[in-house]
């Protein structure tokens, strides 16, 4: 039997930033319109750093604007409160990203609800939430959209898969759901408390693991031909010292039953900052009245 092909993230998003880059262009030419992000840094935590410079990065490449505003891990809810609202009110921002963690003495949902939700590109806002699976148009988290992106750039027929997913977090498992749903799929939700998961794995059509345990997946839990997108990002100590980036599924092992498999890292790591470009792009049309760019439709995604 031969291998799984690899679902190439890395390929995938890079195109998909280039019709970013491409759409905003245009909005800029034909409206005078430059989108912008702005992300909110509370505290000083290194990898949240680290992922803020690469989003403006990011934003630079895309010819969008970057915003950036940094506050004290002490500042407090009602500062945090203060910054989103005038953020809202800011008319050269269309999308705000509060970095999460916050503090541990902050509620991340107070902050999250007090974003417009019509400028809440992670879409965790519960009005975005509601749209979603209620089928109405809003802004959908960036991982779980770059999930989708992923499969549809394979030969899977989504309407009437069998689909698993594995994991029931709000950030990427239940929106995902809630998107296969959308798609036509027969979606099965398991979690810890699920009874025989290998059983329920086995009949899936596709997989997304998104548990939070290495390598947990195992090739006698797919069905050959099985499309998995792995989701986990873990770090494991390795024998010979160091520290090396897996999945939650067995990649190895999984490859030589699977029909499409994504690799960790490269799979769907880098959707994720692409898929958050596109929606601050398409938070400035919509906040405008204009259409979605045609470039950005999700189904365009061939590499």
């Amino acid at each position: 039997m031969a291998e799984a092909a690899i679902i190439d993230g890395r390929a995938i998003a890079t195109g998909l930033r280039e019709r970013i880059a491409e759409a905003a262009a245009r909005l800029r030419e034909e409206h005078g319109i430059i989108p912008g992000l702005a992300a909110v840094l509370v505290g000083d935590d290194p990898a949240s750093q680290i992922y803020v410079r690469s989003k403006a990065r990011a934003c630079a490449a895309a010819r969008l604007a970057s915003f950036e505003h940094r506050l004290t891990a002490d500042a407090g809810l009602a500062a945090i409160l203060d910054l989103v609202t005038q953020l809202n009110g800011d008319d050269r921002v269309d999308g705000i990203l509060v970095q999460l963690p916050l503090p541990s003495d902050i509620d991340p949902r107070a902050v999250i609800a007090a974003i417009d939700p019509d400028k809440d590109v992670d879409g965790f806002h519960p009005v975005n939430v509601g749209r979603l699976w209620s089928g109405e148009p809003g802004l959908v988290p960036c991982t779980p959209q770059g999930v989708m992106m992923l499969l549809r750039s394979t030969d899977v027929r989504l309407q009437g898969a069998e689909a698993v997913v594995l994991g029931r977090s709000a950030v990427v498992g239940r929106p995902v759901a809630a998107l296969l749903l959308a798609a036509d799929c027969t979606v099965t939700l398991v979690h810890s408390k699920s009874r025989d998961l290998r059983a329920i794995c086995r009949r899936a059509d596709i997989i997304v693991a998104a548990i939070g345990r290495p390598q947990m997946v195992k090739a006698d839990w797919l069905k050959p031909e099985v499309t998995v997108i792995d989701v986990g990002i873990n770090r494991i100590v390795i024998p010979e010292g160091g520290v090396r980036l897996v999945g939650d599924v067995d990649f190895a092992a999984a490859r030589r039953v699977a029909g499409a498999i994504t690799p960790v890292p490269g799979g769907v790591g880098p959707m994720t900052i692409a898929c958050l470009l596109r929606n601050t792009l398409l938070a400035a049309c919509r906040r405008r009245g204009l259409p979605d760019p045609a470039v950005l439709s999700a189904d365009v995604i061939k590499v």
